[in-house]
């Protein structure tokens, strides 16, 4: 997700060469993702995660995809990354933070969200979490501490800077305080060894960490703004004129697996993804599957609503990062493809 959030210019470089990546490469990559023919495809290239289950595979294994199949092409903690590889044409579709996608649409990259995939409510949200003993009680305590998260300049750091901004820090303080890229299934080791100061953890990573205890959060997302979805798949929005057919089955599948989900006995859900990471056979650790709680998406069955983007156009725009008026939050998703939730 994007450097726009990034309080160092270091890590913004970062990302608008990545944006610089995207925008380039994305009318090539497109062409190789669609196949340049008649024929709409039917297996789809991704990106997953270590350890757990993402969406697209649980509709897979529950049935719900149809006659598509995915294709795994590797690991992603990134969803700029993830979001840049759909753009160009590496895989046909990637997950990121809305706010991520609106930098990158801001760039010029041909993509569209067609499902939120991810958000943050009462069991499911970022926990910004210090040891228990930590001085850091407030906004100020945390300039010129670490603070470690899967990406820079994504969901962890855009809510960190909410944080910050609403307990008064200038940007100049603020810019003290620095984000670091840990891989997640790191995050809680490294704080124990106190070689990050606060570390971001989320889902069933957070969950472990807290049960084992000696940890404390020092604040949470899902206090800044409420239940929200916070993160969409995208697709190039000439594959999903290329291949309607195919985009229809993948989001209304996906959005069938949330709410089988929201409506399945948690046990019941944790067995299924259990199963599924292991049937995989990567060699993972299912153990954190146990303290799975759901995927946080706010709208039934992963329908996109416009406040899930003007929130972060607006924000961008006060900040700088994006033109004000550049973009329209209708026009960077789509429901046409979504058969679940109408009404």
């Amino acid at each position: 997700m994007p450097a726009a959030f990034a309080p160092s210019s270091t890590s913004r470089r970062q990302f608008l060469t990545l944006l610089g990546i995207s925008a380039a490469a994305v009318s090539c990559g497109t062409a190789t993702a669609t196949g340049g023919s008649g024929k709409q495809v039917t297996s789809l290239k991704y990106q997953g995660s270590v350890g757990a289950v993402t969406l697209p595979e649980l509709a897979a294994d529950l049935g719900y995809l149809g006659n598509l199949t995915l294709d795994w092409v590797g690991n992603t903690i990134s969803g700029p990354q993830d979001i840049q590889s759909a753009a160009t044409g590496q895989t046909h579709f990637g997950g990121a933070f809305n706010g991520a996608i609106v930098k990158l649409a801001a760039s010029k990259a041909q993509i569209q969200a067609v499902i939120s995939y991810y958000g943050s409510d009462k069991d499911t949200y970022l926990g910004y979490c210090v040891l228990e003993d930590s001085p850091i009680r407030s906004a100020r305590d945390l300039i010129g501490k670490k603070v470690g998260m899967n990406t820079l300049g994504a969901h962890a750091q855009a809510l960190l800077h909410i944080y910050l901004e609403r307990n008064g820090l200038s940007k100049a303080d603020a810019g003290k305080v620095e984000s670091l890229v840990v891989p997640p299934v790191n995050t809680e080791q490294a704080l124990r060894q106190k070689q990050i100061e606060v570390g971001v953890l989320s889902g069933v990573l957070r969950d472990k960490a807290l049960a084992a205890g000696g940890i404390r959060p020092l604040f949470k997302d899902f206090e800044l703004l409420g239940a929200f979805s916070a993160g969409s798949y995208v697709m190039t929005r000439r594959f999903i004129k290329e291949n309607p057919d195919t985009v229809k089955t993948f989001t209304t599948g996906v959005g069938k697996a949330i709410e089988w989900s929201r409506t399945t006995p948690r046990e019941q859900v944790i067995a299924r993804l259990t199963d599924i990471v292991k049937k995989r056979g990567r060699n993972e650790d299912t153990s954190t599957l146990r303290y799975w709680r759901s995927y946080g998406v706010a709208e039934p069955g992963g329908r996109i609503a416009d406040k899930e983007f003007q929130l972060w156009i607006d924000w961008l725009g006060e900040r700088g990062e994006i033109k004000k008026g550049q973009l329209k939050a209708a026009d960077l998703y789509t429901n046409e493809f979504n058969g679940n939730g109408k009404g």
